[in-house]
């Protein structure tokens, strides 16, 4: 059997970034459910991300958690380098590591190290993991290994609505969705599609802060659909995209946020 064939036997396998908690380990579920092999990334918790893991592994599926900071460039190769190592191949590629500002400061008042923090983060690591990834999945697809690649974006209703008490992560998001835009553009004559999941408010550790904030948000008809956003929701909408449902389709927005996008009188 042939390198690529024994690649192709094992089934597709997916990075998902930020994946110990969240919307992250939503998506690694869901994805899992649907026969993908799992690379668990994460930052500092491990013992989350390995609570991701051994959930994945119960059910019947593989994952594997690997340490890395999306910011960091030797980061991102190894762990790219690790996806190759433990699963021979990569097919797929979730962007949703993020983070909010430590401290939600006036637009006037707020830091150039808060800015930073969150930009490098939720914008330059993206972006050039995206770019290595990409570049690894062309490899990949000249030599027969994959018929195709995936990118999915994990962005944010931020990116098109203004909150003046944490503006550095309303930027990152409005980037990201551009981001997709442009590796959809660059790369869609070249079988990856590249595609921008836009959450809503969503349950998580991210939210748990403004609870309060939000859910009298709900209450009072924020959004048609009535309730909190749930990882999962996330995780199905990524599911769908993985399981080939949208063959016509790149740079797409997938908008999973309760029908907040939509205009209203």
């Amino acid at each position: 059997m042939s390198d690529a064939a024994m690649e192709n036997s094992a089934g597709p396998a997916v990075l998902v970034t930020g994946a110990s908690r969240g919307i992250g380990r939503g998506i690694a579920l869901s994805l899992a459910q649907i026969g993908w092999r799992v690379g668990v990334n994460y930052a500092s918790n491990e013992a989350a991300a390995r609570e991701t893991v051994e959930a994945i592994r119960k059910s019947g599926g593989a994952a594997e958690a690997l340490q890395g900071d999306v910011a960091n460039a030797d980061d991102r190769t190894a762990m790219l380098d690790f996806m190759l190592l433990k699963f021979g191949r990569l097919d797929a590629l979730v962007n949703n590591a993020g983070v909010a500002p430590d401290k939600r400061e006036d637009l006037l008042e707020a830091s150039e190290s808060a800015y930073d923090r969150v930009m490098n983060i939720n914008l330059k690591g993206p972006y050039f993991l995206s770019q290595a990834a990409a570049r690894l999945m062309l490899e990949q697809i000249k030599r027969g290994s994959i018929a195709r690649g995936y990118i999915i974006n994990i962005s944010s209703v931020s990116a098109y609505t203004a909150s003046v008490q944490r503006g550095e992560y309303c930027v990152s998001k409005a980037g990201v969705a551009m981001m997709t835009q442009l590796f959809a553009s660059r790369l869609a004559g070249e079988h990856i599609f590249v595609h921008e999941i836009r959450p809503g408010v969503i349950e998580t550790d991210m939210t748990a802060g403004v609870r309060e904030k939000y859910q009298k948000l709900l209450d009072e008809g924020l959004t048609p659909i009535k309730r909190w956003g749930l990882p999962e929701d996330i995780g199905l909408c990524a599911a769908a995209i993985l399981r080939g449902d949208f063959p016509f389709s790149t740079g797409q927005v997938f908008d999973v946020d309760g029908g907040f996008h939509l205009r209203r009188l």
